[in-house]
């Protein structure tokens, strides 16, 4: 490396001929002695771009121990930047990334080093460097707005720089910001006279602005990490206290976590589905409510073992019947404009407008596509659509400026329309792929989806899939095509690349597709009208399978569908073992469409209700009139059976921005739960008295999370009853019971003492299993430890049902309920209540059906001598009772 004592100047530009102007400009403001400047420009190809490895060679020119300052244009040249940094992993001198205009930064930039100043001064002065132009020319108003479609960069509003709010956040929802809750911030950012703007603390990406679904999604920003955000401008107190409210409330998500969370009965498996795949919906007969967890992709398939491709399962169910081809093919990117750049840019311009008129066009008549008004944008009634979220953040990538302004800067430089997009696509995408987080990496398929929209129309390609019956093989699907597949005449789809975790595949999920993905490019190499068979919840797909392996395959998915649909006629009726024992199998809910789902499975009233989803992503708590108005449309949902209100449950991984919580070392136990509720009976109070009206009206049962002491729910107890009072009851209505949640073991071993205070107590088995053994939940470190099915745990669950005695009834809501393995255990503990996801109901109630208490009794007593979750499960898989 050189450079001696001098800072070292990279400049990162979409075009050579820029930066090598910008350079060559700067280098006559100084003598004969200028500093180390390297260029990263261009793609390796002589075209418009950037790339992060020859950032990387760049830095590595001129590095040196007085440090390197990186002056970038605007777009995918950030992204680029970054990438090389995280590329290069630790220097031996800091590496600094410049906000500055780019041309002024560069002359600022060069000049202060050659002039010996260090690395802070060289910064300061290249940030600065468009000051002075700015305070000469005064407010401008540009003569002539943008073409008709047209988003850009200075579409945000002018921001007073003396009015600056900022703080840090933690990231609480499952996947981090990933597009979903991006694009509610680019939604509301535009709510609001504000520039806000985004920086991770943990990774150190950043700033973005929060109007960028792209560079929201570029920060990598997942469950755990902080993040600054800062505001300027006339509404940036009110911008940002919403977009902090919108963060810690998780955006709504059951910020338990894919895999984490008691029930999770609002994950992407859980989401109420178009009416036309609900019949398809448990084809396969493996239960799409036992936690969304996803395995990590394997290593794609090189080709056909044996007539055998494995990839990685994606969407449950099993498919049969012949392969077809998706011709998504695009013609080559032109290497010569059509027209000069104005022409070349109205085109671009066109073949957005144009692409965003055919999302529109797909979306349910009646369904908005929300933005703008002061404040958050409320759900309507399709909201729980899964394509109606996806088709929303597409919307919003089109308006994006990560990808609009590269485009514009790469025709303006010379290249095509269609040319300049595709760069600009793929730098994008890159970056999002290039994260360490899986799930953020796979929104790059998001990018990328929006982008062969738009070339389509910028290169004349007319595409609609035109679905046919049998098994789809593809390199990869968009969202938009796998919603035009009905699963009733596709039985299935293979793609050679993907991920489990794409806006496709949770689509997929919620029409009841099977679909396997990341099997390697050999699938496409399988001709078409060969006869493929998917299995989505193994990856396994056959192709050409011999007549006994057919035959098998046949009859195993003939019996599969048979007991799936024979649970589904039976699950209005009441779930009684063997020897006529009954159990309550009831649904988990967040509101009235998880509720709705649950009772068309059959489910026996909701057994949580968890009113931190409810009424989540929110800077004022619900006043009592809209919580009562929840409550009841929740029974209303339900045809007026029994629903379990839980209190609001926030604290340790669950802040909500009206709750005021306190910092904590180690917010798992501190001031959560019932704990939080009891220091803030401003809280609790309206709660209550909504609960209380309600349950005048409608059977409800009310549940204190998080309670460790009977002191705290004798509190408890004597809030609700005030409740009463306040309404002029003389009591508690008949129809409310009172429970507990049973996640401390503490409180577990202390049931006896419950008896007279509660009615029933239920089991948050992921809480419970958390505290029992020392390992967070959602730790990845500790991940193999986090088994609910630990004899410890099971240990628990027994005190609970012993110390209950008859008279308290005693539920499992966590996810160990939906457990196919674990059913037998739990009812032959003592269990007579399971509440699960609302689409798990009819499995599970016919587990319950094929049991003998007394037998699963007796492998309770058993597991409970094993010495761990290993040995358990290994003893349900060779014996289980009715199995």
């Amino acid at each position: 490396m050189s450079g001696g004592a001098r800072v070292g100047l990279v400049v990162v530009s979409h075009s050579l001929a820029l930066a090598d102007a910008a350079v060559a400009l700067a280098l006559e403001m100084v003598s004969a002695d200028p500093p180390p400047v390297a260029v990263a420009a261009g793609t390796p190809d002589g075209g418009t771009g950037t790339d992060a490895t020859a950032v990387l060679d760049a830095v590595e020119r001129v590095g040196g121990p007085a440090g390197v300052l990186v002056v970038m244009d605007l777009g995918s040249a950030v992204l680029s930047a970054e990438l090389a940094l995280e590329l290069a992993g630790d220097l031996p001198y800091e590496v600094r990334l410049s906000a500055a205009p780019f041309v002024e930064g560069v002359v600022a930039a060069v000049v202060q080093a050659a002039a010996g100043a260090g690395l802070d001064e060289v910064a300061a002065e290249a940030g600065a460097a468009g000051g002075a132009k700015a305070a000469h020319l005064g407010p401008q108003e540009a003569p002539d707005g943008p073409p008709a479609g047209a988003s850009r960069a200075d579409d945000a509003p002018a921001a007073d720089a003396s009015v600056a709010h900022e703080r840090d956040v933690t990231v609480v929802n499952p996947h981090g910001l990933h597009a979903r809750p991006a694009a509610e911030l680019a939604l509301l950012g535009r709510g609001y006279d504000a520039e806000v703007r985004l920086t991770s603390r943990t990774s150190g990406r950043g700033p973005v602005s929060a109007r960028s679904l792209v560079g929201v999604q570029s920060l990598g920003a997942v469950r755990g990490h902080v993040v600054t955000i800062a505001a300027t401008g006339p509404d940036a107190a009110a911008a940002l206290d919403a977009v902090v409210a919108a963060v810690e409330g998780g955006f709504g998500e059951s910020t338990d976590g894919a895999v984490t969370g008691e029930g999770a009965a609002t994950t992407d498996q859980d989401t109420a589905v178009p009416d036309r795949g609900t019949a398809v919906a448990e084809r396969g007969a493996r239960g799409s409510d036992q936690g969304t967890a996803v395995p990590r992709p394997p290593e794609p398939a090189d080709g056909a073992v044996h007539g055998a491709l494995h990839g990685t399962p994606a969407a449950p169910g099993r498919g049969w019947g012949p392969a077809w081809h998706l011709d998504d093919a695009l013609p080559a990117l032109p290497g010569r404009p059509d027209g000069d750049p104005a022409a070349e840019r109205q085109r671009l311009e066109a073949a957005v407008g144009a692409a965003a008129d055919d999302l529109r066009a797909s979306l349910p008549p009646e369904v908005g596509t929300r933005g703008g008004g002061a404040g958050p944008a409320r759900a309507d009634r399709h909201d729980d659509d899964p394509y109606v979220a996806v088709v929303r953040a597409h919307l919003l990538l089109l308006e994006d400026d990560a990808l609009l302004v590269p485009a514009r800067e790469a025709i303006l430089a010379g290249a095509p329309a269609a040319t300049a997009w595709q760069q600009a696509v793929d730098a994008a995408a890159d970056g999002l792929a290039a994260l360490d987080d899986d799930y953020l990496a796979a929104r790059a398929a998001d990018v990328r989806a929006v982008g062969r929209a738009v070339r389509r129309r910028l290169q004349g390609v007319a595409h609609r899939l035109e679905a046919r019956s049998g098994v789809l093989l593809a390199r990869d699907l968009s969202p938009d095509e796998v919603r035009s597949l009905d699963p009733a005449v596709t039985t299935a789809v293979v793609t050679a690349a993907g991920s489990p975790t794409s806006h496709a595949t949770l689509l997929a999920r919620a029409a009841g597709l099977p679909l396997v993905v990341a099997t390697g490019e050999a699938v496409l190499a399988v001709a078409a009208g060969t006869t493929v068979a998917v299995d989505g919840g193994t990856g396994q797909v056959l192709v050409a399978p011999d007549d006994s392996v057919a035959a098998a395959w046949r009859a195993e998915q003939d019996a599969a569908e048979r007991r799936a649909e024979a649970a589904r006629e039976r699950a209005r009726g009441p779930a009684r073992t063997r020897d006529g024992v009954h159990v309550e199998v009831a649904g988990n809910a967040a509101g009235p469409q998880d509720a709705a789902v649950a009772a068309a499975h059959g489910a026996d009233g909701i057994g949580l209700l968890r009113t931190e989803l409810l009424f989540g992503g929110r800077a004022e708590p619900p006043d009592e009139d809209e919580q009562l108005a929840a409550y009841l449309a929740v029974a209303e949902a339900v045809a007026g059976q029994r629903v379990v209100v839980r209190t609001l449950d926030v604290g340790g991984d669950k802040p909500v921005a009206y709750a005021d919580q306190p910092v904590e070392a180690n917010p798992f136990l501190g001031l959560r739960g019932l704990r939080l509720q009891l220091e803030r009976p401003d809280l609790l109070r309206p709660q209550l008295r909504a609960v209380v009206r309600a349950a005048q009206r409608t059977p409800l049962g009310v549940m204190f999370p998080m309670v460790t002491t009977v002191a705290e729910l004798r509190r408890a107890r004597a809030a609700l009853a005030d409740a009463a009072t306040d309404l002029g009851l003389p009591g508690l209505p008949p129809g409310l019971e009172v429970g507990v949640m049973v996640e401390v073991p503490a409180l577990a071993l202390r049931t006896r003492h419950l008896r007279g205070l509660v009615d029933f107590v239920s089991l948050g088995t992921n809480d419970l299993t958390q505290y029992a053994l020392a390992a967070e939940r959602g730790n990845p470190h500790v991940a193999g430890l986090s088994d609910a099915l630990d004899p410890a745990v099971l240990a628990l669950v027994a005190a609970t049902c012993d110390g209950a005695g008859p008279d308290v009834r005693v539920a499992v809501c966590g996810e160990l309920a939906a457990d196919p393995a674990a059913v037998p255990v739990l009812v032959g503990l003592g269990v007579r209540e399971l509440s699960v996801g609302p689409r798990s109901v009819p499995a599970v109630k016919e587990r319950v059906r094929g049991l003998d208490v007394t037998a699963a009794a007796d492998l309770a007593g058993r597991c409970l001598a094993l010495p761990d979750a290993a040995a358990v499960r290994d003893l349900l898989e060779r014996e289980v009772p009715g199995g």
